[in-house]
């Protein structure tokens, strides 16, 4: 979820007993490491730390490893010396795959966790098969506890991909609305706003470094549009780390709450799950009422 996944998003998940992930994309590994151990210091909950493509630094990632549970890997190949540096400093090691081949490349390389996401996922789309039979070969090949991403809003998906084997979930839209999410109220309105069929995949903004490699990620429909419409080649501005940063069509950040101007024209990532979401509520009650129903269903 990048920048959308605040500090605050994610004790709140922790706090609830779900895993709260903070992204640690392009962090220096001291600011990491301040920013984790206060962290740790307010939740008796369990973190993350998710690591974006093959730029990684290394001492971010022991940085990491040292004050959260778990380091996640996403959007590069599986890297056995990247997991060994997550165990050194005492967590495990999960990478998020789009097909059966990552997802056996990523148990070989010792990772403890492997998550499998399917096209319907929101964001940065790693693969080319939906859900449910990725899950299903994974699951029939992988030894390690195997979550399920993509396509899952509500507490009833949670609980058929637990039902399909899944050991859990991985979840990203159903947090951009909520009251902790970092999103602009712009973009929490259009997540629950939108019915089905309202995402695609695209690569009209692949002004990012993840899209350097494959400029493929699912969003509202509508800020496709409103992309299209856009004269000019700014589409607004933001924030980041203390200084205004400008941002010009096609940029990859999604609007957080600082964003300005054209925040409808902005990369608003979306999963289908979309259709299941229709208010903005608090993390905790959205992972505790899950928790419940998946409970209830035994």
């Amino acid at each position: 979820m990048g920048s959308v996944s605040t500090p605050a998003l994610a004790l709140a998940v922790a706090d609830a007993g779900g895993v709260g992930t903070i992204t640690a994309f392009g962090i220096p590994a001291s600011n990491l490491d301040a920013m984790l151990a206060d962290m740790g210091a307010k939740t008796a909950g369990v973190l993350a730390a998710n690591f974006l493509t093959e730029q990684i630094d290394r001492e971010a990632v022991a940085a990491a490893a040292g004050r959260v549970r778990i380091i996640d890997f996403f959007w590069a190949e599986p890297d056995r010396s990247l997991v060994e540096i997550a165990h050194g400093g005492g967590a495990l090691a999960c990478w998020q795959v789009g097909s059966l081949d990552e997802a056996k490349a990523a148990a070989d390389a010792g990772c403890d966790v492997v998550v499998a996401q399917g096209i319907e996922a929101g964001g940065h789309v790693r693969g080319q098969s939906p859900l449910l039979p990725l899950l299903e070969s994974v699951l029939d090949h992988l030894e390690v506890p195997v979550l399920a991403a993509g396509g899952i809003g509500d507490g009833e998906s949670f609980v058929a991909a637990l039902q399909a084997g899944a050991a859990g979930a991985r979840v990203g839209t159903r947090f951009v609305a909520t009251e902790e999410s970092g999103a602009h109220p712009i973009y929490k309105r259009a997540v629950i706003d939108a019915g089905a069929g309202s995402t695609e995949i695209t690569d009209a903004f692949s002004v990012c470094p993840l899209c350097a490699t494959v400029p493929r990620t699912r969003v509202l429909r509508s800020c496709i549009h409103a992309l299209d419409e856009l004269a000019g080649d700014q589409v607004g501005e933001t924030i980041m780390g203390g200084r205004r940063l400008v941002l010009p069509r096609g940029h990859g950040l999604p609007p957080g709450a600082a964003a300005t101007g054209h925040v409808e024209a902005m990369a608003m990532y979306a999963g289908e799950s979309v259709a299941r979401i229709a208010a903005i509520s608090p993390a905790a009650q959205v992972v505790q009422s899950w928790c419940a129903l998946a409970a209830a269903a035994g």
